[in-house]
C-alpha cells in the first residue's frame, strides 16, 4: 500500500470515528428519554417531543455526512454553468423567515441582480442555506444577518455577515473543519458540518472562503469566486 493510500485510510478512519462519536450523544439522550417515559407519572407527550428532536438531530447528521461523501466522490457535480445569485438569496431568506423569527434573528438581503456565481442552482442553495442556518443557530437573539452578493475587484463575493455574539479569534481558522464547534456552539444543536460543506462546495467551484469577526463583533463568512 502506498503512502497516499495510508493517508487516505487514516483520514477515512478518523472521519468514521468522528461520525460515530457525534451520533453517540443524541443516541444516549434518546435512550434516556425512552427510559424516562416508562417511569410512573412521566409526561410522555413532552418526552416524545424531546425524543423527536433527537431523531431529527441524527437524521440531519446522516444527511450531511452523506452529502459530503457525495461531493468528495465526485457524484455531486458542483460547478456547471452560472447561476444568478440574488434570486437564490431571496428565496432562501424567505424559506428561513419563520425559523429566524423564532431565534430573534433578522435576515436582510442585498446585492446586484446581475451577479452570477459558478455554481449549479442546487449547490448555490446549499451554500446559502448553511450560511443562514449557522447564523440562526449561533448569532443570538436581537442580531441581524446580512446576505449579500457583489463584484469586488473583478471577483464575485457572496457574504453572510451577522452582528451577533461572534467567536473567539483563535477559532476563526477552524470554523470550516468538520465537527468543529466553538465553546458557545457546543451548547446548541447542529451537526458541525454546515460550514465544512460550504467550504467544500466553494473551493470545488474554484473559489475561496474565509471567516472574519471576534467576540461581540459578529461573524462574517465571505465566499469569493473568480468571474472569468
Amino acid at each position: 500500500m502506498t503512502g497516499g493510500d495510508d493517508g487516505y485510510d487514516e483520514l477515512r478512519s478518523g472521519f468514521t470515528a468522528a461520525v460515530s462519536h457525534e451520533l453517540r450523544t443524541p443516541l444516549a439522550r434518546l435512550l434516556a428519554l425512552l427510559e424516562s417515559a416508562e417511569l410512573p407519572g412521566a409526561d410522555v407527550g413532552e418526552l416524545v417531543a424531546q425524543a423527536r428532536l433527537e431523531v431529527e438531530q441524527m437524521r440531519e447528521l446522516v444527511d450531511d455526512v452523506l452529502f459530503l461523501g457525495e461531493l468528495e466522490t465526485g457524484a455531486g457535480v458542483v460547478s456547471l454553468g452560472q447561476t444568478a445569485a440574488l434570486p437564490v438569496l431571496e428565496e432562501v431568506a424567505a424559506s428561513f423567515a419563520e425559523a429566524a423569527a423564532r431565534a430573534g434573528v433578522e435576515i436582510r438581503v442585498s446585492g446586484a441582480r446581475g451577479v452570477e456565481l459558478p455554481l449549479r442552482p442546487r449547490m448555490l442553495r446549499v451554500v446559502v442555506e448553511n450560511l443562514v442556518e449557522n447564523a440562526i443557530r449561533y448569532a443570538g437573539g436581537g442580531s441581524t444577518l446580512r446576505l449579500g452578493v457583489t463584484i469586488v475587484g473583478g471577483e464575485a463575493v457572496l457574504s453572510a455577515a451577522d452582528d451577533g455574539a461572534g467567536v473567539p479569534a483563535e477559532d476563526l481558522p477552524r470554523l470550516f473543519e468538520r465537527f468543529f464547534r466553538s465553546d458557545r456552539a457546543r451548547s446548541t444543536r447542529g451537526t458541525g458540518l454546515g460550514l465544512a460543506i460550504v467550504k467544500h462546495v466553494v473551493t470545488a467551484a474554484g473559489g475561496t472562503v474565509e471567516a472574519r469577526g471576534g467576540p461581540g463583533r459578529g461573524l462574517e463568512v465571505r465566499c469569493v469566486f473568480p468571474t472569468s
